[in-house]
């Protein structure tokens, strides 16, 4: 990296300096290494430079710039700037669009068509279920899958993703090297190997209070649509919600149970004019005709009724077998042998405590 590219990022790593300064420095100064040299009164006399900017800026260093590159090559990733052709074009757009981004992994991936997946970190098993089926058909559709790499909701998405064999992207609340939460460190070296992690704040650093509902407007910033599993009525996932509305994105959120509280924020989003999202289509629908996540060949034609029934029952989620054969209306015994069935010809699998749940995309827009 260049001495004039090492200025730049010494000086967006300058706290309180975002996208706004940034350019009136630039325009200002004519350059990064310019604004760095400037003495104090003159960045005092800078529009919209504080005494607490203009003291932080003249005592930069480009050694804290360099660090940052040096410790970002050393975990192998990469330092994206705004000129570079690999900084994502969609983030170029939005309101406070970042001005430095630290990647690991595929970069390629934050050209592509993305989706936004956000949910609750405590979920239920009816929010995970929705969430495996639209990550994995949306992924297995072509579109990248966008997330937070949170507990809960976030893990699901990106997990379904990468056993869909698609695209999956994760927006860190730190900088690269860290890991947050800890449960999280397979997923993490997962993405760095086969996704793509992505951040603004330089290796090492910590997450604090305040820097997730920041990368937050990077998530839905990488994305055309946002869609919402299931968020309390407050919720970071609203928050994401707020900054697709703010970007004019479109947001999607999945109805739920008026008795459950993880559905309160999605059910509001619904009242107050957002899509619901009843199935992949409604997704697929916002990306045009592109996309196909359910061609008519996934199912095959010689299932019989009971198993077409079994399919939709299973169509949004995971479900305890006795609540199956609830639905289902029929004896234990013969909606065991159904699911069996299906699951021998691998379009329902069985995870622990008899739980079932569908592996493909279904037809009819699910």
């Amino acid at each position: 990296m260049n001495g004039s590219d090492l200025a730049y990022v010494t000086l967006a790593l300058v706290p309180g300096i975002g996208r706004a300064r940034m350019d009136v420095l630039l325009a200002t100064f004519g350059s990064a290494e310019n604004a760095l040299r400037a003495g104090f009164p003159e960045l005092l006399e800078v529009p919209s430079i504080s005494r607490a900017a203009a003291t932080a800026i003249s005592q930069a260093s480009v050694t804290a710039g360099a660090a940052a590159v040096r410790d970002t090559e050393r975990l192998g990733g990469v330092v994206l700037l705004p000129h570079d052709e690999r900084f994502p074009a969609a983030l170029r757009k939005i309101p406070a669009a970042p001005t430095v981004l630290f990647a690991l992994g595929d970069v390629g991936l934050l050209g592509r068509d993305a989706v936004a997946i956000v949910g609750s970190r405590s979920h239920t098993r009816y929010g995970a279920g929705a969430c495996r089926l639209f990550a994995g058909g949306l992924s297995r559709a072509g579109l990248v899958v966008v997330s937070g790499l949170a507990r809960g909701l976030d893990r699901v998405a990106h997990e379904a993703a990468l056993e869909a064999g698609g695209g999956t992207v994760g927006v860190l609340g730190n900088g690269l090297g860290v890991v947050y939460p800890v449960a999280n460190r397979k997923l993490y070296d997962r993405m760095a190997a086969a996704g793509c992690l992505l951040t603004e704040f330089p290796p090492g650093e910590r997450p604090s209070a305040g820097s997730f509902p920041r990368r937050n407007r990077l998530i839905s910033g990488l994305s055309c649509v946002t869609l919402v599993i299931e968020a309390r009525g407050r919720s970071g996932a609203l928050i994401t919600a707020d900054c697709a509305l703010a970007q004019g994105k479109e947001v999607l959120a999945v109805p739920g149970p008026i008795t459950s509280p993880l559905s309160i924020g999605c059910n509001r989003l619904i009242q107050h004019g957002a899509k619901p999202a009843l199935g992949l289509r409604d997704v697929l629908e916002e990306y045009g005709q592109t996309f196909d996540a359910a061609p008519a060949s996934t199912l095959p034609n010689d299932l019989t009724d009971a198993e077409r029934s079994m399919l939709d029952i299973l169509g949004l989620g995971l479900e305890h077998v006795d609540e199956v054969a609830n639905r289902f209306g029929r004896p234990a015994s013969e909606t065991l042998a159904v699911l069996t069935a299906l699951e021998i010809r691998g379009l329902v699998s069985q995870e622990p405590g008899k739980i079932f749940r569908v592996t493909v995309a279904l037809s009819g827009g699910r």
